[in-house]
């Protein structure tokens, strides 16, 4: 049977439902801060740049909280960039990555002055050097090189493959490198690698450090001489017993094998930083049996968080309180009409209407991947600092959802 959790720090689970309702997504504040100053412990005097995911979880609290903590970001479109920025974040502590940049998105990054573009193809490349040149500016550029590594992971977050959309191929990125060296509005700054998301081995790591070490030797031999070097992020947390990678034990070694090579080094986490942090709690709604199997329906669906219909992930799911109800060995289900509409399966609980469940390691790609399916709005969003709680995002509206929606009158023409 599931554990129980009924306090979020200080704060009792009971006293935030009552306050702002179900379903509700709640972080710690005291985990995100602990997740972070790990990452800065492991890296202790050495240059370094911590730049968050911001697509693990993008609300302006948290990417704020961390900005204070002295973070960089990470960012994958002009609307996190813009989010950074309200958030009161450094730009030039900022890393553009992602793969499909529109000329907008190259113009805005380069007129906020951010830290570096982590280039991503050939075509990316010479469409940064025109819209700079435009602007009489210098693009500060890393490649993202595809090391053809397998990072033993789901295959949707795997990332450093060369079957992968990713980055640049392997072999090309000397010819690559050349060729940005030649361009009058692009300044050469580093080399980055991103071999995937929620890795629990050491290997992969190793693998893509040992052929990024090679490629740098190279460039290094034909004059291009970098200033850093970006292992991009991808530890795992804990969804189900994992055995995990300190940023301590991954940090030792990179630096291991960087040897004296004098780099700056980056890195890009998110999952890691924000995904214990986060709980979604949601109420039975009813429970039900259909010919021997039990079903607890709950007011969370597949629109508030979709991690386990889109990757099968399995995460933790405990009661707030104990229970004379049997127990039965339950799939948690939300009001969506699909069948993929679960939050866990066979999952034994003792359950009744009204219960209160809280979806644990909720904070890394919940809200952020949550959508209006079924005219559902959206959760509120809270953060908790010891014993007190702020609403950092309000609850959407029904009437929100269709705002911005046209009815045309075809009787009109």
């Amino acid at each position: 049977m599931s554990q129980l959790t009924s306090h979020i720090e200080q704060v009792a689970i009971e006293d935030l439902v009552k306050t702002y309702g179900t379903p509700l997504y709640v972080y710690s504040k005291a985990s995100i801060t602990e997740a972070f100053k790990r990452y800065q412990d492991a890296f202790g005097a050495r240059k370094h740049l911590i730049c968050y995911a911001v697509k693990a979880n993008s609300n302006l609290s948290v990417i704020r909280l961390l900005a204070d903590l002295g973070a960089g970001f990470d960012i994958v479109s002009r609307g996190e960039l813009l989010r950074v920025l309200k958030a009161g974040g450094d730009p030039t502590k900022v890393i553009f990555s992602g793969v499909g940049k529109t000329r907008e998105d190259l113009r805005f990054a380069l007129e906020t002055g951010i830290h570096c573009f982590n280039v991503e193809s050939e075509a990316e490349l010479y469409r940064l050097n025109e819209e700079a040149g435009k602007l009489g500016l210098m693009a500060p550029i890393s490649f993202r090189v595809n090391p053809d590594v397998d990072a033993k992971t789901h295959p949707y977050i795997s990332t450093g493959l060369r079957e992968n959309k990713f980055g640049i191929p392997y072999d090309q990125a000397v010819r690559l490198y050349e060729a940005a060296h030649q361009l009058p509005h692009i300044a050469i700054k580093g080399i980055d690698c991103h071999i995937g998301s929620q890795l629990t081995e050491l290997s992969p790591y190793c693998d893509a450090v040992d052929r990024m070490l090679k490629l740098i030797d190279a460039l290094k031999e034909k004059g291009i001489e970098l200033e850093h070097f970006d292992m991009g992020g991808g530890l795992g947390i804990d969804y189900q017993g994992e055995t995990l990678i300190t940023p301590q034990t991954l940090v030792d070694m990179i630096y291991e094998k960087l040897g004296d090579r004098d780099l700056m080094m980056t890195m890009e986490p998110g999952r890691s930083i924000v995904g214990d942090s986060g709980y979604l709690l949601t109420e039975v709604i009813l429970t039900k049996e259909n010919e021997g199997k039990h079903f607890a329906v709950v007011d969370a669906a597949m629109n508030d968080l979709i991690r386990p219909a889109l990757y099968e992930s399995w995460m933790r799911i405990e009661t707030t309180q104990a229970s004379d109800a049997p127990v039965h060995n339950y799939d948690i289900v939300g009001p969506v009409c699909e069948t993929g509409d679960f939050l866990g399966k066979n999952r034994d609980l003792a359950l009744s209407a009204g219960d209160i469940l809280v979806v644990k390691q909720a904070g890394a790609y919940g809200f952020v991947m949550s959508s209006n399916y079924n005219t559902r709005g959206r959760a509120a969003e809270i953060l908790i600092d010891q014993d007190q709680a702020y609403l950092i995002r309000e609850r959407e509206r029904l009437e929100d959802l269709f705002a911005n929606e046209k009815v045309v009158s075809f009787d009109e023409r």
